[in-house]
């Protein structure tokens, strides 16, 4: 993956598959659970859909941290953007 000028490319895009898509239509441990959730990421290495670290959960780091899959996008309309959890910064 290349860069846009003026950007360092993230070091952990190796675990991006271009072609995963959600495996839920909302947090799936949330779903599971019954709790509440503000917006929602999904996993850009396999497609699951969790909570972000405003809902009170936080399903989607914590799926980065225990399944080791760092790059989420945001499934929020309008939103075309991806966050890598080990880097704590845009990917």
């Amino acid at each position: 993956m290349t860069a846009p000028r003026g950007l360092v490319a993230d070091p952990h895009a190796g675990w991006i598959r271009p072609d995963v898509r959600p495996r839920s239509a909302g947090c799936a441990a949330c779903l599971r659970l019954g709790t509440p959730w503000v917006h929602l990421r999904m996993c850009l290495t396999c497609g699951e859909v969790g909570c972000c670290d405003s809902s009170p959960m936080r399903h989607a780091r914590a799926h980065a941290g225990t399944i080791g899959h760092p790059i989420v996008r945001s499934l929020e309309p309008g939103e075309n953007w991806r966050w890598c959890y080990v880097d704590e910064a845009f990917a």
